[in-house]
């Protein structure tokens, strides 16, 4: 038998992650502009016609009101927690991509959903709605800067070079993630999970002497590996930018869970320094697992989106926190629990450069497209890999709770 060698990429760093930084500031003021100045920022935007870039919040807010009543009960918007205020207030429902996956799921009824969320989140919607629903995502320039860490043809490479030394390995990736390496995952025995149920995932496999390809998130995978047990020697990066990953054959073998080389851009801001600080401040620090394990190891709550808010919600009044997540959500949080003092770690306010694509502008234009009788930015995930992503959809789904 040929043995296949994994052929490392040109090292590209992807758009969505270079443009990260586009909208940090140092200020916490994220009241959406006019479409026109948002455009100056200097990301990708896609185009709009020319009537939605100078139109005013206040007309925008006043027609989104009117096209939601226009169209009724065919309509469903999903809002995830990181998007902008503006936005997030027109959604039916609420939450991270676990639970909103789950609210895609469960609605049968509406013709439309407009997922205000990134590009991925839309193709899961796609695959888990009925065949007569349409799913819209409001700006196709959302997309997710993780998710292009690990491209369909690197990851595809990867799993073939590794699956000719061991049987042993399964894959698991990250519900941020195209539905391509989710079709993988249910093609080849594996399922997709969130930060929510990263644990339960891997405890379907680790106990059965399996091995992990995590995808993409290096500091998920790890983090949830170390909290199994399982040594940090055993845990390996692998690198798609270097040959067979960066590893030797012996190390692939000692390995009891490989992680993809991918980030998340907003939870790798965070450091150990602001952690000590908050903690000088007499805070109690809660993150999310996809913060570097450093961090993970010195805060004293970690857990998925619906994880912190429950915390925090629930916590004593007066409690003080100090919160390694989103900067949108750290500031509904504060909205909400005005008897609490509620600040993000990281003093440079840096929202999440893909979900803030979602301006009011374009959520306004798909409606009126929808009262027009025209669907616009229309999520279409192609049929094979609908049919292996939703068995790895449906594995996550019946985990249990």
């Amino acid at each position: 038998m040929e043995i296949k060698t994994f052929k490392p990429r040109k090292l590209e760093i992807p758009v969505s992650e270079i443009e990260q930084a586009s909208f940090c500031r140092l200020d916490d003021n994220l009241r959406s502009k006019t479409l026109e100045e948002e455009f100056k920022s200097g990301v990708k935007w896609q185009k709009v016609p020319l009537r939605y870039l100078k139109m005013k919040p206040d007309v925008i807010d006043s027609e989104i009101v009117k096209m939601k009543s226009m169209i009724g009960d065919k309509l469903f918007i999903l809002g995830h927690h990181y998007q902008r205020e503006e936005v997030i207030k027109f959604a039916d429902t609420t939450g991270d991509s676990f639970k909103l996956s789950v609210e895609a799921a469960k609605e049968k009824n509406s013709e439309y959903i407009v997922f205000c969320g990134v590009h991925f989140m839309a193709e899961t919607a796609d695959i888990l709605t009925a065949p007569n629903q349409k799913v819209i995502l409001p700006n196709m320039a959302a997309g997710c800067s993780m998710a292009d860490m690990a491209s369909e043809e690197d990851v595809y490479d990867a799993w073939e070079y590794v699956e000719q030394y061991s049987n042993d390995f399964v894959p698991i990736t990250y519900m941020n993630s195209t539905a391509s390496i989710k079709s993988l995952c249910g093609k080849n025995g594996g399922m997709v999970c969130t930060s929510s149920n990263a644990k339960e995932a891997f405890e379907q496999y680790l106990p059965l002497g399996k091995k992990i390809f995590f995808f993409p998130d290096q500091h998920l995978g790890r983090n949830t590996a170390l909290s199994l047990g399982v040594k940090k020697e055993e845990v390996k990066l692998w690198n798609p930018f270097k040959k067979n990953g960066g590893l030797s054959i012996e190390e692939l073998n000692e390995t009891k869970v490989l992680v993809w080389q991918g980030h998340c851009s907003v939870h790798t801001r965070f450091n150990v320094d602001q952690i000590e600080e908050a903690k000088i401040k007499g805070a109690k620090v809660i993150v999310h697992p996809e913060c570097t394990n450093d961090v993970v190891s010195r805060a004293d709550y970690v857990g998925s989106t619906e994880y912190i808010i429950d915390v925090i919600n629930d916590s004593e009044s007066g409690s003080k926190w100090g919160v390694g997540t989103e900067i949108n959500l750290v500031k509904r949080l504060a909205s909400q629990n005005p008897d609490k003092e509620i600040f993000c770690l990281d003093p440079i306010v840096c929202p999440c450069a893909t979900m803030y694509r979602i301006h009011p502008a374009y959520l306004l234009w798909v409606l009126d497209g929808i009262a027009a009788g025209l669907v616009i930015n229309q999520v279409e995930v192609e049929n094979e890999k609908k049919i292996n992503s939703k068995i790895a959809l449906d594995r996550m789904l019946n985990l249990p709770k």
